[in-house]
């Protein structure tokens, strides 16, 4: 990559994902930020049946361009998009920055599709994604590695398990969420037996798998980590709810939801512990580039991990970006850093050998 010429960036957004809207308002931002001397921008949006278009370049245009042309990557591209409608058309790509959230963006799919393509990309690999997506399978690894988490029970059939059950095993109030989902979407807060069965329908109208999971009671801390084998964290923030918990209205429709604090009111021992803690999950979890860790803070100081979101909302007044602006980061530098931390990766899985 000739380092005096700009580079191309894709900025994958929307996607078959119940989070397609919050990818779209995530996408504005970066693409408003982004340094337009150092990086081409190429718009990619995907609509919610997994197609490919051209978008323009306006920011201002958050729903995708339907008209736009259809294009695709494979294997054989050689780092080039290719143009189903007009094959004429080819355009190179050093980097994608893949803006999904959720299904078929966040759980390693798009990332192996990448990787069949050799083209780098911002975030997380195959294998980091994938975990991170699956709650089960996350909280069984952090279990494993004694990080602190909350009970749960994982069911794949819905009517395999009775209320009284749950709550011999995890307590009441308990949450019911899919296992492969974020923004909140599809959980319920379950307070007595009439409201399981809905919440039951609810998670498995959006996953094959959902998980039950222990109430915790205590205050919700978040932080920010960036890098491949080295990451460091962001200072913590704290997230006050003004609802039964983060719903989805909370972060994205309701103003007065949720308050975001930057800093969290902490003592520096606690700070220092859930900073470690941070880094710990990310790497046991086998993330890259970049990751927000949830956390719960019980009265009498224990910390609990909630989980880890490896493509985090991405908007000027999410957390993510907001937590590194505090620690010293703009968000216009955390583009370029996570770009960088993508080719950086690349080049090194370049040298290792194909042949015996």
């Amino acid at each position: 990559m000739n380092k005096t010429q700009k580079i191309n960036v894709a900025i994958l957004f929307g996607g078959k994902s119940v989070e397609h809207e919050v990818s779209l308002q995530s996408a504005k931002n970066v693409i408003n930020a982004i340094d337009k001397e150092k990086y081409n921008i190429i718009l990619i949006g995907i609509d919610k049946k997994g197609k490919w278009l051209l978008n323009s370049e306006n920011p201002k245009l958050v729903r995708l361009n339907k008209s736009g042309d259809n294009v695709a990557l494979i294997p054989q591209s050689g780092g080039k998009l290719i143009n189903l409608s007009n094959p004429a058309k080819k355009q190179a790509i050093d980097v994608v920055f893949p803006i999904l959230h959720g299904s078929f963006g966040e759980d390693g799919t798009i990332q192996g599709l990448l990787k069949l393509a050799n083209i780098p990309f911002v975030g997380a690999d195959v294998l980091g994604s994938a975990v991170c997506m699956d709650k089960d399978i996350m909280k069984r690894l952090l279990k494993e590695a004694h990080i602190p988490i909350a009970n749960f029970l994982v069911l794949k059939d819905e009517n395999n398990i009775k209320f009284e059950e749950v709550v011999k095993n995890i307590g009441l109030p308990f949450f019911v969420k899919p296992a492969n989902l974020g923004s909140s979407v599809g959980i319920s807060k379950v307070k007595n037996k009439k409201e399981f069965s809905k919440a039951m329908a609810t998670a498995f109208r959006y996953d094959r798998k959902i998980l039950l999971e222990e109430y915790i009671h205590g205050r919700e801390i978040e932080c920010s980590v960036i890098g491949n084998n080295n990451p460091i964290v962001s200072i913590p923030g704290e997230i006050i709810v003004n609802d039964e918990f983060y719903s989805y209205e909370s972060k994205y429709i309701d103003e007065n939801g949720a308050i975001l604090k930057i800093p969290a009111k902490l003592k520096e021992n606690a700070i220092k512990k859930i900073q470690n803690l941070a880094i710990k999950t990310f790497k046991i979890l086998s993330c890259e580039g970049l990751g927000r860790v949830d956390f719960f803070l019980r009265d009498n100081g224990e910390i609990i991990v909630n989980e880890i979101n490896t493509m985090p909302g991405f908007t000027s007044a999410s957390m993510y970006p907001r937590l590194w602006e505090a620690s010293g980061i703009s968000y216009k530098d955390l583009i370029d850093r996570l770009i960088k931390l993508a080719i950086e990766r690349f080049e090194k899985e370049q040298k290792i050998k194909i042949s015996y």
